[in-house]
């Protein structure tokens, strides 16, 4: 499988998640500035949108979008318990947690790294994540992960979502639940060995 990525962007969640199901792939950097991968393809040939993360499996099949990208990559190793059996309802609260963290986090950072939005969108993107934040936040104050005792998917995707507050203003200190979560998932073995794989540490 090819996981095509940008370091530090979205596509770190599925890198993760492969990393923690110890499965093969192989990694192509791709610039989202020039869209060009870093053997000089066009990326747009294969992601119209012009963004990571794209998997493509050894059958030439491809996915898009990192939510389906994370459970795809977790169904293929049931052993290692990141995804809860699908048909449970376990699986559809993972599948809650994904699309918040997808629709109310993630794009709210979108003006924070567009450096034509005005100020005042940037403004209303930080007052909107911290109000969202608080969601997880209170979540995490009882729990040590989004579903309970297990680290899931979901967790990689809020984790990648929270180490991008350093870059746009948004310091996750003032929540300290947030901060603890994002600290011991850092420590996580496939979290380093991704991390370096993307030169991020």
């Amino acid at each position: 499988m090819k996981l095509y990525y940008s370091p530090g962007a979205c596509s770190l969640s599925p890198h993760i998640i492969a990393c923690e199901a110890e499965l093969p792939l192989e990694l192509v950097k791709v610039d989202l500035e020039s869209k060009r991968t870093e053997t000089g393809d066009d990326f747009r040939q294969l992601n119209p949108n012009g963004y990571v993360p794209v998997l493509v499996l050894d059958d030439g099949n491809k996915l898009t979008e990192g939510p389906a990208i994370v459970q795809y990559l977790a169904d293929l190793a049931p052993d290692k318990k990141l995804v809860p059996p699908a048909g449970t309802f376990e699986r559809y609260k993972l599948q809650q947690w994904l699309n918040f963290i997808s629709t109310e986090i993630h794009k709210s950072f979108s003006p924070l790294f567009n450096p034509v939005a005005p100020e005042a969108v940037k403004q209303m993107a930080i007052d909107n994540l911290i109000t969202r934040l608080e969601t997880p936040a209170e979540q995490l104050s009882s729990q040590a992960f989004l579903l309970g005792d297990n680290f899931s998917v979901a967790d990689a995707y809020l984790f990648v979502m929270l180490s991008w507050g350093q870059y746009v203003n948004v310091d996750i200190s003032r929540w300290p639940a947030l901060a603890r979560y994002a600290d011991k998932i850092s420590e996580r073995p496939a979290v380093q060995k991704a991390m370096k794989e993307e030169g991020l540490i």
